[in-house]
């Protein structure tokens, strides 16, 4: 067979199927089950996910934290401004997004309320990036964390682009997991969102272990696949960490046959920077760009939950490479004609 194109991983997905906000519970969402050694089926709920564990299965979680990043003001001339902020530089400079670009140049401000101001002092040519410094009341911050703590305040969670409404304050909590801790993502681990503190006390019940990497998610993955050619797609680097005590109960699992069940394709990313090709776990702490594309040979992850993903995305591949193309595709027909919810606060699918 020749190898799959981005155009394989197409999908007729009606609008109405798009969700626009989270299910009115956290653990409410709907599970469709693919079982990738025969392509079957089965429409389940979240709430059987801990269920379906096996007593010494590893449950991995990516505790990233989301950053309120887009900024909403106005410029002096009073027409509306965003900012998305990308990353802090060590100057004390933003890396930011900007629209309108036509008018956001280098010498522009951009007025955000409670006194902060954002001034852009370049444009960086290749990537359209702006490089933004804040101030208050015309004057630095006195320090980084005043900065973050007033940026914080301001800022607006990052929803999608498909999510076409702007970020209200229950976003703040639900595009948000309960177990978040280490900041600096600018989309959510959307895998993470649909667990509570009740399903993690099930977790243990059901004698799955719980293990935490972080992988701070970042701009490039809204960005869309390029490459007609899949082997040449590339991710952008994200930064990545799992520490030697996540290594080591993974290992532990492995050792009592357990499986390593990634929560999410940020997790899988995560836990294939990590393994070795005999896929022992070992610490790992800076940038990965591991790009999943077919013929990937998994060596970390035995099952995954995931949210449903954009047609002809980087995280679609992953998912199809991982459960099969043909199976995945499949399974995504299925959800659309069975009117599962879509995309970051949609519905979920787990490929065991």
């Amino acid at each position: 067979m020749p190898d799959p194109s981005l155009r394989d991983y197409d999908l007729d997905l009606p609008d109405g199927l798009i969700a626009q906000r989270p299910a009115e519970r956290r653990d409410g969402a709907r599970m469709l089950v693919l079982d990738r050694a025969t392509g079957a089926l089965e429409d389940r709920r979240f709430t059987d996910f801990p269920s379906l564990l096996r007593p010494g299965d590893a449950v991995v979680f990516n505790d990233t934290r989301v950053v309120p990043a887009r900024l909403v003001g106005r410029r002096p001339t009073g027409g509306r401004a965003e900012l998305f902020l990308i990353e802090r530089r060590p100057d004390g400079t933003w890396e930011a997004l900007a629209k309108p670009g036509r008018t956001l140049r280098a010498g522009a401000t951009v007025e955000l309320g409670d006194r902060l101001a954002a001034t852009i002092e370049d444009v960086e040519p290749e990537t359209g990036r702006r490089i933004v410094r804040f101030s208050r009341d015309g004057a630095p911050f006195a320090s980084a964390e005043a900065e973050q703590e007033t940026l914080d305040a301001v800022g607006r969670m990052p929803l999608p682009h498909y999510v076409d409404r702007d970020a209200d304050a229950a976003d703040r909590e639900r595009y948000q997991t309960v177990f978040a801790r280490a900041r600096g993502a600018v989309a959510a681990p959307t895998a993470g969102l649909h667990f509570t503190a009740r399903t993690l006390r099930q977790l243990g019940e059901a004698g799955a272990v719980q293990a935490r990497v972080t992988l701070h998610v970042g701009y490039g993955t809204f960005e869309p696949v390029r490459a007609t050619d899949l082997a040449q797609h590339r991710v952008a680097a994200e930064t990545v960490e799992v520490t030697p005590e996540t290594a080591d109960a993974l290992n532990a699992a492995r050792q009592r046959s357990g499986r390593v069940v990634a929560v999410g394709t940020t997790s899988t990313r995560a836990l294939e920077t990590s393994a070795d090709a005999d896929g022992r776990f070992h610490p790992v702490a800076g940038p990965t760009d591991l790009t999943v594309t077919p013929g990937y040979r998994f060596r970390a992850v035995d099952a995954l939950l995931t949210n449903f993903h954009l047609p002809q995305s980087s995280l679609l591949v992953l998912t199809a490479t991982f459960g099969g193309l043909g199976a995945v595709m499949d399974a995504y027909r299925h959800a659309v004609r069975e009117g599962y919810r879509f995309y970051s606060y949609g519905d979920c699918m787990l490929i065991i």
